[in-house]
């Protein structure tokens, strides 16, 4: 899509007139980025790019892939405006030498598919756990001036009472659910990257993001699409919804360019060992009731939701994820979209991929 997309272009200029950003820090540094292939990753990437070529900011984007070769097809339209935008052949666990001297890290690769935190809990668990502490171990030898580490709202586990959760609330997360690998990983790194900062002053930061809505690529060619890939889907081919499960569980959402924002508010601050919240609070929902007002304002009640629930265990158990960004609204950061505006901005971009 890159910026002849006129919602992705909107997006690449919000992001890059932030004034809430440090933006003058980057100028003329060097940033690794792992999990570049990802919604998030792509866009903060592509965010860089176009940063460069409109500011002329020389940020060198050194980007961790596991294939050069399918990288440079996603990237195709960014490498030909950008000689910055290198990749690394390697994965968490066979990160190649890095000659290049690196000035901050941002750290978003982790499996993500429902099917693969039931099916392959223990490769789940070593994926995040030890390439986390790999990337750790290259922003202490590399003596970096900061880090970002992208958790997930799931670390706070099962809420059964639709509490505000600040960074400090206990997460409740159950050894004996084998899907709870996923946040349990995530967890676990959250503390790995406190104990880098604590014992060997590694600068890093960690973000617990909330269901972000957003989408990189054609819809239709998404094998396994997720709950918010699906409703675009259903929405763009006038398919109805059907949910595997009640959809009692409620969230917060996040839109992608804010995402992004928060990545580099948080990268570009002077203050580290801290935990952010994401999210825009007004967006707090069930995933029925979100998808039911979707229907009405985004699809005008063209499709239908249906409920056809299965037995399974790879979606999470019934909880409340009412997470408060108060903390890094504090240090300037702020939301741009509701519910409807964020589905309405991702369907007008589907159109033109």
């Amino acid at each position: 899509m890159w910026i002849d997309n006129k919602i992705f272009k909107e997006d690449m200029e919000y992001i890059i007139h932030a004034n809430f950003i440090n933006w003058e820090n980057l100028n003329n540094k060097t940033i690794f980025i792992t999990g570049a292939t990802g919604l998030i990753g792509y866009y903060l990437t592509s965010s860089l790019v176009y940063k460069n070529i409109k500011e002329n900011s020389n940020i060198k984007i050194l980007v961790l892939v596991r294939n050069i070769e399918k990288a440079k097809l996603q990237f195709e339209e960014q490498l030909k405006v950008d000689n910055n935008l290198c990749f690394i052949s390697g994965d968490l666990n066979n990160i190649s030498d890095i000659s290049e001297k690196i000035d901050y890290i941002i750290h978003g690769a982790s499996p993500t598919i429902s099917k693969l935190f039931v099916e392959n809990p223990v490769e789940v668990i070593q994926s995040i756990v030890n390439g986390s502490q790999n990337i750790l171990e290259l922003a202490k030898s590399k003596n970096i001036k900061s880090m970002v580490y992208l958790s997930s709202m799931e670390v706070y586990g099962e809420y059964k009472t639709e509490e505000v959760l600040k960074e400090n609330s206990v997460l409740k997360l159950n050894p004996n659910n084998i899907r709870d690998c996923y946040p349990l990983g995530k967890a676990l790194v959250e503390n790995i990257s406190k104990a880098y900062f604590k014992e060997y002053e590694v600068p890093v930061n960690i973000l617990r993001i909330s269901q972000t809505i957003g989408l990189k690529e054609n819809v239709e060619l998404i094998k396994d699409r997720k709950i918010i890939q699906e409703v675009i889907y259903s929405i763009l081919n006038k398919k109805d919804i059907v949910l595997a499960t009640k959809g009692e569980s409620k969230r917060t959402y996040i839109y992608i360019r804010d995402v992004i924002t928060a990545i580099l508010l948080v990268l570009l601050s002077n203050k580290y060992g801290e935990i952010y919240n994401v999210a825009n609070e007004k967006t707090y929902d069930s995933i029925y009731n979100m998808i039911d007002n979707v229907i009405e304002n985004v699809a005008h009640n063209e499709i239908r939701l249906l409920v056809k629930e299965e037995k399974t265990n790879k979606y999470p158990k019934k909880n409340y994820l009412k997470l408060s960004s108060q903390k890094l609204r504090k240090i300037k950061w702020t939301s741009s979209l509701d519910t409807i505006d964020m589905f309405n901005n991702v369907i007008k971009l589907s159109k033109n991929l």
